[in-house]
């Protein structure tokens, strides 16, 4: 069983209440900027929606909901697709979403490259300030369904404790009143790395902006020339991603946070999560989260 598998399962999941009513932002949000893998440019325009719409996206006239069940393998990077159509490096920009309350709108992607049926979310810095900040600019407002009425937030509970394990790397979650994650990471061969752990005592809204939305990717030096073999990373740079060598330690710093290649996992970890979410509920399940992430396939990413 994978780990979305698990969460998915009626008889380990529990959809209560949150005691909240479900949000859209209160007014558009437009950023353009290039993709990391890609390294083509794309204009992001996410628009208020009605409640119980959920979060979508919106490419070339085909919907693509925000759904584990658009999820397709790829490396590196998040990737939901439909009918042909694909986005790409989705995980930021859903991090962002779920951890600030945005659980309705509509995601529109403009790729400059009218023959491509697939888009990239722009990396901008590499980590998720930039869309947290926008969605700090135009606020929230309570979503309403198309007859006007307001609509419960409702969340998944688990019910048991649930583990998936991948060579040397884990997810286990474990029942809990509210969500909690901790996650480490293990990079031995990198010394300036090495072994960190990150735990979050709070997933409030402004604890993700502050401690964790601000972490930016990173990537061994060493890998650069095999991903972009791989066809990876052509949009990457100093400008969006810190660099780290065997040797030489951090190319580009300084770090934002000691522990910055961590919280960032955290990051990409929520925005994953985030496809368990339907019809304009929570997606991040209420549990402790435990993630374990050990360098061992270069390209591999749990």
């Amino acid at each position: 069983m994978t780990l979305f598998g698990a969460f998915k399962s009626t008889a380990l999941i529990s959809w209560k209440s949150s005691g909240k009513l479900q949000q859209t932002i209160a007014k558009c949000i437009e950023r353009t900027g290039k993709g990391l893998h890609s390294g083509k440019a794309a204009t992001v325009r996410i628009s208020p929606e009605f409640a119980g719409e959920g979060r979508y996206f919106s490419f070339r006239s085909e919907l693509i909901p925000a759904s584990i069940d658009f999820s397709v393998e790829s490396p590196l990077c998040t990737t939901l697709s439909k009918e042909g159509h694909s986005i790409r490096t989705v995980e930021h920009l859903l991090s962002s979403l779920e951890a600030t309350g945005v659980d309705n709108c509509r995601i529109e992607i403009c790729s400059f490259d009218s023959d491509d049926l697939s888009a990239e979310v722009p990396i901008f810095d590499g980590s998720a300030r930039e869309w947290v900040e926008a969605i700090e600019q135009v606020g929230l407002q309570v979503a309403r369904d198309r007859v006007g009425n307001c609509r419960e937030k409702m969340a998944p509970f688990l019910n048991e404790p649930v583990y998936v394990q991948k060579n040397e790397s884990f997810v286990a979650a474990f029942p809990s009143p509210e969500v909690h994650i901790s996650y480490g990471i293990n990079f031995h061969q990198v010394p300036a790395i090495g072994c960190q752990w990150f735990f979050s005592a709070s997933m409030v809204n402004s604890f993700y902006a502050k401690q964790i939305a601000p972490s930016r990717t990173f990537c061994i030096y060493a890998e650069v020339e095999q991903m972009r073999n791989a066809g990876l990373i052509k949009g990457g740079s100093v400008e969006n991603a810190i660099i780290c060598s065997t040797s030489r330690g951090w190319l580009n710093p300084p770090l934002r946070f000691q522990d910055e290649p961590c919280r960032h996992k955290v990051l990409d970890l929520i925005g994953d999560l985030s496809l368990l979410a339907r019809c304009g509920s929570q997606g991040l399940p209420v549990a402790h989260i435990v993630a374990y992430k050990e360098l061992i396939d270069k390209l591999d990413r749990l």
